[in-house]
């Protein structure tokens, strides 16, 4: 996200102030939780929830999310600063508590933590450069994780469950960035080089279809 200059007084390029750190661990704590009930098959309308099986996942849940959400936002945000653009984390706080809400009461979690945002001037191919820098990361560790749960760790128990998950939300969260509307990745991407946009969609759909096929054996239940 771009904000002209003069529009935020946060921080300094290169740097991260407290107010981005205070506002990446309230993200990565909200997300976390809100992971772990679909992780573990709680709900309040289910009308399934234990506080042991909750917090039996967290540790699956933070790992997960700090390789994909994490390390996300932080590719976007060196991506930028390698162009000499400020750039830090802002959590949105109703996409937060919407998160959590729709976790706990449904076991389902939609995702809108916030954004990296930076200031300063910017040409269409640092654009798409930042835009990519992030889709990119989460492909790199879905395809990673792939082989290393499909044929080392689909029977390792909670190490299985771990690798495949980490997979799982890598490989979702470059395949729902990379489309191409609104203020998406995917939009700035395919602005910027359709090819490299075609690519990137199809190695995530292709992960994603290849670990969500995979998912009833490792997945609570």
């Amino acid at each position: 996200m771009y904000f002209p200059k003069g529009t935020l007084d946060l921080g300094k390029p290169g740097q991260f102030s407290r107010m981005e750190i205070s506002h990446i661990l309230i993200a990565m704590t909200v997300l976390t939780v809100a992971f772990a009930f679909p992780l573990s098959q709680s709900s309040l309308l289910s009308g399934n929830i234990s506080f042991n099986d909750l917090v039996s996942v967290l540790p699956i849940s933070f790992l997960a999310l700090f390789t994909a959400f994490f390390v996300h936002e932080l590719s976007h945000k060196f991506m930028a600063q390698r162009y000499g653009l400020w750039s830090e984390f802002r959590m949105s706080l109703g996409g937060l508590v919407f998160s959590i809400i729709l976790a706990v009461f449904t076991g389902i979690v939609f995702a809108a933590p916030g954004a990296v945002m930076f200031r300063g001037e910017i040409r269409r191919f640092e654009m798409g450069r930042i835009a990519v820098a992030g889709a990119l990361a989460n492909i790199v560790i879905a395809g990673v994780t792939l082989p290393a749960y499909l044929f080392v760790f689909a029977d390792a128990g909670f190490i299985g469950r771990l690798v495949g998950f980490v997979c799982f939300v890598n490989a979702l969260l470059a395949t729902f960035n990379l489309i191409p509307v609104g203020q998406l990745d995917g939009a700035k991407v395919l602005s910027w080089n359709e090819l490299v946009w075609g690519l990137l969609f199809i190695v995530a759909i292709v992960i994603t279809i290849l670990i969500v096929s995979r998912l009833p054996s490792f997945w609570f239940g």
